[in-house]
This record gives structure tokens, sequence and C-alpha cells, in this order.
């Protein structure tokens, strides 16, 4: 009776709620006018394979699907023939999924947790087995599974500390719904036990690291990054800053004017998180006072004279990483943002530089650092110190490279032990 009048009370909540849902769909939707389409899928209104899915996947943006995409494909390597369904809730996690996959597997917006378009939903879809990329806890969705009868799983769990207290204080609606997800993976043993608090039995949870360490370059990426990088100039130093987000460019522009006192050869690439924000970004780096240019205008060599180049480009970020000669990462000098993934730079042996603000990539942050494949940089004033110390420092460049690679290497495994735990829930229920 508990668990019921909980699960009541969230669903009234968000009916309260769903104007001012329905009100940042529209606003989102100025920016980017994807988020005016497809709004039937938000509640449960999908076309789907007539025979149903057997893995229905959820990752919410690009970031999830990014991490998900060496599970999607091992499962499909294993399994030809299994038909999955993955759910984002954002136009870029949509444009990754078709980009990424094509027509290899299914894909949707999510329903929003209200019971009816859950419903709906899974009437249409008939999962064999829900899993769900990072933390994501939806009480209805995950309910009406489990009284389905479909396992529910949760892969690369990351749990911040903030996070475990605010489940903690709605522990009445957390635990009981917790306990109705079979099997946890959990990035690290921090995330690990910060369930258990929350009241998960341990041996549901097993620590598989985190998936976004499964860096795998698609074919031909260091080859249109040389290109690139002679387009840019070989003598020219390079910093791309990656997932950058509103605030974080006025920084970067200002520590830029500084660098370049000394690196009159400097160009900056930004590369913002959001797409709708391209057009913004260009004209913040114009009004400045430097000459800037758009990445879809470059066509051939870029003059030397561009200070700025914007990269209004989506797909593109792995290139322009393996082109330059530092990466930032942003989502991280401005709180509550959370940070983006360090990894893909270290990938492509470039050392990355980013903020203290990364409670949402806590483990790997301290795996870079201590590896020294990465710098995280106190505030304003010790970002321009770092990057003026490694434009400064080639051979500090190429150590960090290096070092990067190697600590991307040796914490690759998390597919492989996600896999572990996931098959033996889908063999049984594979349609084919």
């Amino acid at each position: 009776m508990q668990i019921y009048l909980a699960r009541q009370l969230y669903s009234l909540l968000l009916w309260i709620l769903l104007p001012a849902i329905l009100v940042r769909l529209l606003w989102r939707s100025i920016r980017n006018p994807e988020y005016r389409r497809r709004w039937g899928e938000r509640f449960g209104q999908v076309n789907c394979d007539e025979h149903g899915y057997d893995i229905w996947l959820h990752a919410v943006s690009m970031g999830e699907t990014n991490a998900a995409t060496p599970l999607v494909h091992e499962l499909l390597r294993r399994h030809p023939n299994l038909r999955i369904l993955i759910t984002t809730m954002t136009p870029t996690g949509s444009d990754r999924v078709v980009s990424t996959f094509g027509d290899s597997v299914g894909h949707s917006y999510a329903p929003y947790d209200y019971s009816f378009a859950v419903q709906r939903f899974l009437n249409r879809v008939r999962p064999g087995v829900l899993v769900l990329i990072e933390t994501e806890i939806w009480p209805n969705t995950i309910h009406l599974c489990s009284v389905r009868n479909v396992p529910v799983v949760m892969l690369n769990v990351r749990l911040s500390e903030k996070s475990r207290r605010n489940y903690q204080r709605i522990a009445w609606l957390s635990r009981p719904i917790l306990h109705r997800i079979q099997r946890f993976g959990a990035q690290s043993e921090e995330h690990r036990q910060r369930l258990i608090d929350l009241g998960v039995q341990p041996s549901a949870v097993h620590r598989t690291g985190s998936m976004k360490f499964e860096i795998k370059l698609a074919a031909g990426v260091r080859e249109v990054a040389e290109a690139v990088r002679q387009d840019w100039g070989r003598d020219r130093l390079v910093i791309v800053a990656g997932s950058t987000h509103e605030g974080e460019e006025e920084i970067l522009l200002r520590i830029f004017q500084q660098l370049k006192v000394a690196h009159s050869e400097l160009l900056l690439v930004i590369a913002p998180r959001h797409p709708e924000r391209f057009d913004a970004v260009f004209r913040l780096a114009a009004r400045s006072g430097l000459v800037t240019s758009r990445r879809t205008e470059q066509h051939g060599t870029l003059p030397n004279t561009v200070d700025i180049l914007v990269a209004d480009t989506l797909g593109e970020l792995p290139v322009l990483y393996s082109a330059a000669d530092i990466a930032f990462v942003g989502g991280s000098l401005i709180r509550g943002l959370g940070g983006h993934n360090i990894v893909e730079p270290c990938a492509v042996g470039v050392p990355v530089v980013f903020g203290s603000v990364m409670p949402n990539f806590e483990e790997i942050s301290h795996i870079a650092t201590a590896s020294k494949a990465g710098i995280q940089v106190r505030d304003l004033r010790d970002l321009e110190v770092q990057l003026s110390m490694l434009l400064s420092n080639p051979n500090l460049r190429a150590s960090m490279g290096e070092r990067g690679m190697v600590m991307v290497a040796e914490n690759s495994g998390a597919t492989e032990r996600s896999l572990q735990i996931l098959l033996p829930l889908i063999d049984h229920r594979i349609r084919y």
C-alpha cells in the first residue's frame, strides 16, 4: 500500500508539472526546431517492428548513446538478428543513434514517465529487457516493466554523493523502485557503495568500470584528421574546445586573447555542445574583435588570419580532437553543468584540460589526473597558466598524449563486464 501511494503521489506531481514540461519543450524548440517534432513519441505513440523488440535500451542524449555504442555493436555481433530499440530524450541523441546504427536498430524518443504513455509504449514495443544507461530512475516505467515481467538492468551507473543524498530524501519512492531493478553495473566502487547505501542488495550491484572508456574510433578518423590539420596549418598551434556551454565561450575567448600575445599563430576551435547555439557562439566570437569563421564554410586551407573557428557540425568531434595540439573539454567551468567525457581526446593521444566542475565524470577525472594524462584546473587563472605551459612545451604535450592512450587501454573492459550482466537475462528471451 505504501508503494502504491508513493507512486500515486509521484504521478500526481508529474501531472501538475505537465504544463511546465510542454512550455520547456516549446522554449527549447526556439533554438532547436527538432524539439517541436515527434511529440507523439514522447507520449508513447511509436511506430515499431510488428514483432516487438528483444531489448529496449534507453540512452538520454548523445553522451549516453556514445557510451552505449560499443555495447550495442557487440550485442549485434553476437546476435545479428537481435531486435534492439534505442530511445533518447534529445534531438542530438536521436541524430547520433541514426548516424551510428542506421537501420540496424529501431529508434524513437522515450515516453515521458506518465503511466498512460508508458503503457501505450510498452504495448507497442513489447520489450524483452529494459536497459537503462547511467542513472535513469523513472518510477512508473520501472514499475510497469516489473508488472509485465520485463527485467530491468541499469548499466554504467554513476551516482554522485549529491544525487545519493537527494534520493535518500525521497527514500519512500526511490527505495522500492530500485528494488525492482534486477542488476546494476556501477562505474566504480564509490558508485557501487552509494547504491548499496540507498538500499540496493549488494549482490545485485557489480563494478564494471565506465563504458565511456570504450572508445573505438571510426574507420578513417585519423586520416581525415591529418587532412584537417593540414588545412588548418602545420605551423599553427591549435586548441580544440569541445562540448562548450553558454558562459564558457566568453571565458575561453578572454584567455585566448592573452595566450595570443605569446603565440601569435594560435587557433582556437570551439565546438558548442548544443547545435542550437552555433550561431550565437559565432556572433559572440565575432563581436570580440577576433577574426572568426565557421567550419561549414571552410573549403580547403584555412587562412592564417582566422583566430576562431566555430565547429558548427555534428559528429566531427573525434576528428577535431585528433587534429588538435591541446583539447579543452567543456561543461566543467560553470557549476550546475557536471562536465563531459574527457576520454575522447585521451583516446586520440591529445593532452586534455578541464575545469573543476566534473561531478558526472568524477572517477574518470581522478584516473586522468593520476595518470598525468589530463590537467584539472582550479580556476580561470589556472586555466590560462596550464594552457600557456602546454603551448610552450611540446615534449609535455607528447608525453601527456601518450599517457592518455595508455590510460584508455588500461581501463577498457566495461563493455564485456556489462555483457556478462546482461546476456543471461536476454538469451532465453530472444525471439528468433
